[in-house]
């Protein structure tokens, strides 16, 4: 049985996916028993999955890692995940649950002290309560079993490289970092994996889970400051997006989408607050600007789908979704923007079924990040250019 640490975090990790808190990890295993657990884990797992990567295969995905095994060892063990907390000066002295708070946020008190009771030991192998007060440059460690995640892409393409930077072609499905669902199928542990001697490799930017493709990556700590603060100044960095919409927009000439966006709150009329956005007017409380251009490069009439590009003027949260559902041409797929709160929270519930996905027609959005302009840390300007993914490009033949 192998123990795995965390990959290297970026230093502006964030959550990218509307999904709930689990624990530190994802699994709520503990210490005890963690190898009969474990290969009993192993036995449960094996059949189905074999299933489904013959059943991928068949369909000519084989080439493709969707990430079946990434949670086992060598022998067929599940993995043991740990992650790795130590008492900086400024936080010594809080209780150890306040104290793991501050290093993982999205967790709830009641699922911290359940982490502390069943996963977490001090370095020297102590046991803690939540109410123990924390020391300077004291080690804790949160370990699990690792878990079978949910099976998604984890190859991509390299589409520009040179010594200071990549851009890739992320798949759709594919997370950027980890959430309570995704620990090994994320990105930046395909990053580490893939290029395991480049410590300095960083994301300059990220995509949602459901969204493909460009995405630049840094080689070096000051490509990464540069890029970094390139693809934030939007009169620096073009991002232009393909999106597969319903219906027949009237933008044979570009247009100019200007319409304000404010995260919901819990007084909003949605069910989803903090996760939707909002078209607002100008002006009015919370509202950020966010300005689309928009233009439709081809139709499909008989299924009534057009392909509408769209160029970031502003870079608001969802700002492509909420505002193509906003002037009525909603991406296929969109669960929240086209389909509404409760289709979502449905599919949250239940995952993908029959009903689910007839109306969604895609498993994903159709949104996807075809061409990124940026300046180069040397100087130069770098294009780089995605193809349209086949389950898009079927829709808008």
């Amino acid at each position: 049985m192998r123990t795995t640490t965390d990959a290297p975090a970026e230093p502006d990790d964030v959550e990218g996916d509307d999904e709930g808190p689990d624990d530190a990890l994802g699994a709520s295993d503990g210490f005890a028993g963690a190898r009969s657990a474990a290969e009993g884990a192993a036995e449960s797992i094996e059949t189905p999955r074999d299933v489904l990567l013959r059943e991928l295969a068949a369909l000519g995905f084989g080439d493709i890692d969707y990430g079946m095994t990434t949670h086992l060892d060598e022998q067929g063990q599940p993995r043991i995940v740990e992650r790795h907390l130590v008492v900086p000066g400024d936080l010594a002295g809080l209780r150890l649950d306040h104290f793991v708070k501050t290093q993982i946020p999205r967790l709830s008190r009641t699922k911290i002290q359940g982490i502390i009771d069943t996963q977490l030991r001090r370095a020297d192998g102590y046991q803690p309560k939540p109410a123990t007060s924390v020391a300077v440059g004291e080690h804790y460690i949160i370990r699990r079993i690792a878990r079978a995640e949910p099976p998604c892409p984890r190859t991509f393409t390299v589409l520009y490289e040179d010594a200071r930077m990549r851009i890739i072609d992320k798949p759709a499905m594919l997370p950027v970092h980890s959430t309570a669902k995704f620990y090994f199928n994320t990105l930046t542990r395909v990053m580490w994996e893939r290029y395991p001697d480049e410590d300095a490799l960083q994301l300059c930017h990220r995509l949602d889970r459901e969204t493909s493709g460009c995405l630049v990556l840094a080689r070096d700590r000051e490509a990464a400051a540069f890029l970094k603060r390139a693809i934030s100044e939007k009169n620096r960095t073009t991002k232009q997006y393909l999106a597969v919409v319903h219906g027949q927009p009237p933008w044979d000439e570009e247009i100019v989408l200007d319409i304000p966006l404010r995260l919901s709150g819990h007084t909003d009329d949605t069910k989803l607050p903090q996760v939707r956005m909002l078209p607002v007017a100008h002006g009015s409380p919370g509202a950020q600007e966010a300005i689309t251009r928009v233009r439709v490069e081809r139709r499909n009439l008989a299924a009534d789908y057009a392909l509408v590009r769209c160029t970031l003027v502003t870079g608001r949260q969802h700002q492509i979704r909420a505002h193509l559902a906003h002037v009525g041409f909603g991406i296929v797929g969109d669960k929240i923007y086209t389909h509404g709160d409760d289709a979502f929270i449905a599919y949250c519930a239940t995952g993908t079924t029959p009903d689910l996905a007839a109306r969604f027609v895609l498993t994903r959005h159709a949104l996807h990040a075809a061409r990124i302009t940026l300046p180069h840390p040397e100087g130069k300007t770098v294009t780089a250019e995605a193809p349209l993914p086949a389950d898009l490009a079927v829709l808008v033949p």
